[in-house]
């Protein structure tokens, strides 16, 4: 399964993120389950290892102004909808330390190093592809809105849990 690193939003940012998840589900498109979380991944890897947790728990963080822009489809067998992430000078910044961490685990993929990454926010997975048009047609009236990341996660996917790492976390 999946080890990651992730952004968490404001509580503002967060409630628009699932309302539109919620618009997705109304029209009928597949989208992140009510017991998911709205976040930006920074990283992902087979395994993090005790070392590397520590040295991630070390960040000095601080919350990192943020605007959730315009829609994106990655993928094409089973399309993913999602909403960009308009990268600022301190979230590249932070993306570059945590990369420069978690980068010796086990399993990092190559879209998630500095030069590969695109931050954003999943709204809708495992799309058929004629459902796109669904997708984007039920969240496309819907503008860039800001946001801030107030904290840091590690999700452990074998386990199906979290743990703040840094920052603000109230543990959705």
């Amino acid at each position: 399964m999946v080890q990651s690193v992730e952004l968490l939003l404001d509580d503002a940012a967060d409630a628009e993120v699932r309302r539109q998840w919620q618009l997705l589900a109304e029209a009928g498109v597949h989208s992140p389950a009510a017991d998911h979380r709205p976040h930006v991944t920074l990283g992902v890897a087979r395994q993090i290892w005790p070392r590397i947790e520590h040295a991630l728990a070390a960040l000095d963080f601080r919350p990192i102004s943020a605007r959730l822009g315009g829609l994106l489809v990655f993928g094409a067998r089973n399309p993913i909808l999602v909403r960009s992430v308009v990268p600022t000078e301190a979230l590249l910044d932070l993306h570059h330390r945590v990369f420069s961490i978690l980068g010796p685990c086990p399993g990092v993929p190559a879209n998630v190093r500095p030069d590969a990454w695109t931050p954003h926010v999943t709204l809708a997975r495992r799309l058929k592809p004629q459902q796109v048009g669904e997708a984007v047609h039920a969240v496309a009236a819907d503008r860039d809105f800001p946001a801030t990341f107030v904290g840091i996660r590690r999700w452990d996917g074998d386990r199906r849990r979290d743990w703040p790492i840094a920052g603000r976390d109230e543990g959705r």
